[in-house]
């Protein structure tokens, strides 16, 4: 089973400021996918701390499958791309592209995304974007390959 770690990435949830719908419309989706939810949060739209969770995560090996929920736009503040970027060994461009690819078959702002997906050890870190539908919508477009993705990743074979 999938161990997954859904992180939401916002000032205004962080801050107390407004709802988190994203993490909660994630979780429930990995739930539905028959996926274990190892762990869950909110974090600011502070590269320092994204980077310091995704590091204790990925090197716990509590998740193999870290999913995180914001910060994935134009803003200035959105940075969860670059500490992504920061914190992996090796990209997964597959991934991004194809949620991209998708999602622009409902809006052209999926263009607008800048997730990256990545591997740090022996876990698979996915940024997906701040809309609930958005989030969940991009989800689906990789959840089919997510599983053969981590048993690649811990030893097993291609077939």
């Amino acid at each position: 089973m999938t161990r997954v770690s859904v992180i939401t990435i916002s000032d205004s949830v962080a801050g107390g400021k407004a709802e988190d719908r994203s993490g909660p419309s994630v979780i429930a989706r990995c739930k539905e996918l028959g996926w274990e939810i190892a762990s869950s949060g909110v974090r600011p739209d502070d590269r320092g701390a994204i980077e310091t969770l995704l590091k204790e995560i990925a090197d716990s090996n509590s998740a193999d499958l870290i999913l995180t929920t914001g910060g994935t736009g134009l803003g200035p503040r959105d940075v969860t791309p670059e500490a992504t970027m920061a914190v992996v060994a090796r990209l997964i461009p597959g991934f991004s592209e194809h949620m991209r690819a998708e999602g622009v078959r409902k809006t052209p702002r999926a263009l607008l995304s800048r997730g990256v997906a990545g591997i740090r050890g022996q876990t698979i870190i996915v940024n997906l974007p701040g809309s609930p539908r958005g989030a969940v919508e991009s989800l689906d477009a990789i959840a089919g390959l997510v599983p053969h993705a981590v048993a690649i990743l811990h030893g097993a074979r291609h077939e």
